[in-house]
């Protein structure tokens, strides 16, 4: 079965080599909207499962999502034809280098690249020398498909004044992640640790930055199972709208 179903709608995932995974879910339940996002970009949207998720959880009238991959992004634009919030999602068969030229390519176009309120993503970011014989699989997984540079250096160009940026990264890169990000003066202002469970190790990092510096950024802690498929009442708290079983 390929297809996905959650509680207000479904997802067809054959055609992607990344299928919808806990990571994305994670991002899409997490980021904020508490500043009432007019406008989200979803960059590598695979599935759409994220935009998918914050057209749910917003009243965002404008959801993009950039995809590079041609299978993907056939996919990404049936889920969101087949959504209930089909007329505010769009997705772009575009790398992100491209999206960004691509005002540029009309002289007669003074208007500065689009902006936006919320900016997400989940980047590819296995960094490993090896790469698999599944082409596609690999460029969905491996950083060099998106560098972090790539993706903060595109957020500080595309977003609004108050806009934020939210990822899902390893937590191994978290430091590597927010010192880039200071470079184009990008500061925290959440970070949620996530562990699978109590005693295993911290292993992804949830972050939210803007350009507004905040001397006391949120940082804690999210756990997803006491034991195995008994989740945490936090996880289910931040899942429940989605899942059919919570």
């Amino acid at each position: 079965m390929s297809k996905f179903q959650f509680k207000q709608f479904s997802l067809e995932q054959d055609r992607c080599a990344m299928k919808i995974g806990t990571d994305g879910v994670l991002l899409g339940a997490w980021a904020p909207l508490s500043h009432q996002p007019f406008s989200i970009l979803d960059i590598g949207t695979g599935t759409g499962i994220i935009a998918l998720m914050l057209a749910q959880r917003s009243n965002a009238e404008q959801i993009d999502a950039l995809e590079i991959e041609e299978n993907a992004y056939e996919q990404a634009t049936d889920n969101f034809e087949a959504s209930p919030w089909n007329e505010r999602l769009f997705c772009f068969h575009a790398g992100l280098d491209e999206f960004m030229e691509e005002p540029e390519d009309d002289p007669s176009d003074s208007e500065l690249a689009q902006q936006y309120d919320l900016i997400v993503s989940n980047p590819p970011f296995y960094a490993e020398d090896y790469k698999t014989n599944d082409n596609q699989r690999d460029l969905a997984r491996f950083q060099d498909a998106l560098p972090f540079e790539d993706l903060i250096e595109a957020a500080d160009l595309l977003l609004s004044e108050n806009g934020i940026l939210a990822v899902i990264i390893p937590f191994k890169e978290e430091a590597r992640f927010l010192a880039l990000a200071h470079e184009f003066e990008l500061y925290p202002t959440h970070i949620t640790r996530v562990k699978g469970t109590p005693t295993t190790e911290t292993k992804r990092s949830l972050l939210a930055l803007s350009r507004n510096k905040i001397d006391n950024s949120t940082i804690d802690e999210l756990v997803i199972e006491i034991d195995r498929h008994e989740y945490t009442p936090e996880y289910i708290a931040l899942t429940k709208d989605f899942y059919i079983k919570m």
